[in-house]
């Protein structure tokens, strides 16, 4: 079905795609996002295409900077700056472990392949038709050109777009069926879209949701933090709650559901951990998932009733959680590490009366790379539990934060090492370079001006006569 021609400014190298497999008799198709980006008028972030030509045909019209490893049809083409993939059309039967075809069966026509697709807003295709602006053949130029388009819809996804809804191609129960991961993408791509998933679609995925058992911790997580990445993460954890998602991903802040608060705050710990995520500042899908599990521990340590509810140490109980779920979804050590150190920290005082050596302490705890990023968290919750955005409190420790970074912090910020302590006092390692490190540094600590290499090389046999 082909619904209406349009035309797209696109990049010179795409257009050049196009010809190659024109002048090669063959058919070519831009397909997925990169369409709903277009219709849009949005940039494109992934140029995604489908043919009528096998595998080994692509590699042949691109051999110098094309590759396939893969069983699903799909050759990656690189160029300095871009990486486009083009699969061949197919259509698929089985999928016995809830992800992945059984049988690959390359397809015929545009419209077999598009129907084999997840949701209508990704089963819309456009054939090139022609160049509206000419342009000579020059691959390296990547001036864009208008070209005309026609536009195979046929389930409507135009009109999905239009109406913003994300509705399951055919049979949503079959579509998530085949592929239980499709039920988080549908609620990762309304996050990034900011639509709503259509009813059917909805309830089919919440009928479905014990079928996310079958998909691996890695893929889980990939599309929570494309989740947490997305102008509408909020939303997008409130659909995974009431979908029936969140129990079996991160059971955990289910607890917080319902769970009221003293009277300063003007949410049970679900919501305000769901505002906080909203009013977080930061980019960062990390920040942002430290943000939503910062208050995790309080179901396990709430004490009392109403207004007298307290929950003493839910950041200590809550960094350990958060350790529990980030290795769970297969989180890096650093990324676990992070996670652990913004949660764990985040309660810290503003106190205007806090001496230098308190705020240095912070700054040892949290990292010097985090420190943002616990201020982000910390603006987050705050916003999040109906508060200003900051007070005159948190500004100063800003400046303070600033003003001591400036001052010696740790032994690194020493102008002399270990090394220099053995040549100094012709001693191997052992436990005495430490000891008179830690010396030096608590009198350079009082004293930066005192932070000078020949100052502190002379220092070195004084102090070690005294140890």
């Amino acid at each position: 079905m082909i619904n209406q021609k349009a035309s797209f400014l696109i990049p010179k190298y795409i257009s050049l795609i196009f010809h190659k497999f024109k002048n090669a008799n063959y058919q070519i198709y831009l397909v997925g996002g990169a369409v709903r980006d277009l219709i849009q008028k949005k940039p494109v972030q992934d140029w995604d295409f489908t043919t009528n030509a096998i595998p080994k045909k692509i590699l042949k019209l691109f051999p110098k900077n094309s590759f396939y490893n893969n069983k699903f049809g799909t050759v990656t083409i690189i160029y300095p700056k871009n990486k486009i993939e083009i699969t061949t059309f197919r259509s698929e039967k089985g999928y016995s472990d809830r992800r992945h075809p059984d049988k690959i069966i390359w397809g015929k026509t545009i419209e077999e392949d598009l129907a084999r697709r997840d949701f209508t807003i990704d089963a819309i295709a456009l054939k090139p038709i022609k160049e509206i602006a000419s342009f000579p053949l020059v691959e390296k130029r990547q001036e864009k050109i208008d070209y005309l388009f026609a536009m195979i819809d046929p389930f409507e996804g135009k009109k999905d777009l239009k109406n913003k809804l994300i509705r399951a191609v055919g049979n949503p129960q079959q579509r998530f069926n085949e592929d239980a991961l499709r039920m988080l993408r549908a609620i990762r791509i309304s996050s990034q879209l900011g639509f709503i998933i259509e009813e059917n679609t909805f309830k089919a995925i919440q009928e479905n949701v014990s079928l996310i058992k079958n998909i691996s911790a890695e893929r889980i997580r990939d599309e929570l933090l494309k989740i947490l990445s997305s102008p509408f993460a909020a939303e997008g954890f409130i659909f995974l709650r009431n979908s029936g998602l969140l129990k079996f991903i991160i059971p955990e802040l289910e607890k917080g559901y319902g769970l009221h608060q003293a009277k300063h705050h003007i949410y049970d710990v679900w919501t305000h951990s769901i505002e906080s995520l909203r009013y977080c500042p930061s980019k960062d899908p990390l920040v942002r998932f430290a943000t939503l599990l910062h208050d995790i521990g309080k179901p396990l340590v709430a004490k009392g009733k109403g207004e007298k509810r307290t929950f003493h140490n839910h950041e200590v109980v809550g960094a350990q959680i958060a350790k529990k779920i980030a290795f769970r979804l297969k989180l890096s050590k650093k990324e676990i590490e992070k996670l652990w150190k913004l949660i764990r920290w985040h309660q810290f005082t503003v106190d205007e009366r806090q001496t230098d050596k308190a705020i240095k302490r912070f700054i040892r705890k949290v990292g010097k790379e985090n420190l943002k990023d616990i201020l982000d968290l910390r603006i987050g919750d705050r916003l999040g539990g109906g508060a200003k955005k900051t007070s005159w409190r948190l500004e100063l420790f800003k400046k303070r934060l600033a003003g001591v970074q400036k001052q010696p912090l740790s032994l690194k910020d020493l102008k002399i090492d270990g090394y220099d302590v053995m040549n100094v006092l012709k001693i191997p390692p052992g436990p005495k370079v430490g000891k008179v490190l830690k010396i030096i540094f608590n009198e350079v600590e009082e004293n930066k001006e005192k932070n000078t290499r020949e100052y502190l090389l002379a220092r070195i046999p004084q102090i070690a006569k005294k140890i």
